[in-house]
């Protein structure tokens, strides 16, 4: 088992800034590809950002690349998202996520999640 908890979201008005971080508990974190999706009400979950467990790799979704960087500390056990140039349509429950497959923007392909933390981007 692995144990997720988000922290950093908040109230920003756009075009500032948030970084979000999430603490994994358990099983080795680094063996795990760590992901960033977001849900915003009435919409279905959404990929956000991903990195690999191995290298480093990342990826992003379309609408956040130059915008947002997702970050890994293996010895600290956290994951972050550093969200730049924030938008309204930022505005969403941000989840962590934790896959033992290879990194994926599919979000099927996550087996643990954190309970999410808020993010609100007034214009």
């Amino acid at each position: 088992q692995v144990q997720l908890v988000e922290s950093g979201g908040g109230l920003v008005q756009a075009g500032g800034s948030l970084r979000l971080s999430c603490a994994a508990s358990g099983r080795t974190f680094s063996n795990y590809a760590m992901g960033w999706f977001r849900q915003a009400p009435g919409k279905e979950r959404e990929f956000v950002a991903t990195i690999s467990w191995s290298d480093g790799s990342t990826s992003y979704a379309d609408s956040v690349k130059g915008r947002f960087t997702i970050s890994r500390d293996n010895a600290k056990n956290t994951v972050h998202l550093q969200m730049n140039s924030l938008k309204p349509e930022d505005t969403a429950v941000y989840y962590c996520a934790a896959s033992l497959h290879h990194y994926s923007s599919n979000r099927y392909e996550y087996d643990y999640w954190g309970q999410g933390t808020q993010v609100t981007v007034s214009s």
